[in-house]
């Protein structure tokens, strides 16, 4: 009888330590194209500052699309463009923009926004959070994808 429970405990025993050596995914593997399309994200901080955006505006966000071809609203001006991402890195090449002047809190969001997009920028997702991380800014996006 003692040597049928010794063998039934290796038997629970190796399965059991074996599922503790094993990895599992973590938040931040690399984004990629899959994880991006079809999404919209509202902007919520800008280096570390949470973002309240005037009544009267519409909140700064970015959505990708097919082909991660991409829209939003950069705080005063619409933009459009094609996005890349690449190692880890995303930006968006041959960004074009509607040309509104603004008042100078907006065009300080929009030069943030604009900057960050188009050069080379960490991108991670972790959760319902996109974050970008450039050379100057980070920017914190939210999922807000569109609800009938």
């Amino acid at each position: 009888m003692k040597r049928s429970v010794k063998s039934l405990l290796a038997v629970i025993a190796v399965p059991a330590i074996l599922a503790g050596c094993t990895q599992t995914p973590t938040q931040s593997s690399e984004v990629t194209e899959a994880d991006l399309l079809h999404h919209n994200w509202n902007l919520s901080q800008i280096d570390g500052a949470v973002l309240v955006p005037e009544t009267s505006d519409i909140a700064p966000r970015i959505e990708i699309g097919e082909n991660l071809t991409v829209n939003g609203d950069a705080g005063c001006n619409n933009f459009f463009g094609q996005a890349e991402l690449k190692n880890g890195q995303f930006r968006v090449e041959n960004m074009g923009m509607t040309m509104k002047m603004c008042p100078p809190m907006a065009m300080g969001v929009e030069d943030a926004i604009t900057t960050t997009l188009t050069e080379w920028s960490e991108i991670t997702i972790e959760g319902q959070t996109l974050t970008l991380k450039g050379a100057q800014h980070t920017l914190v996006y939210q999922l807000a994808d569109w609800v009938n």
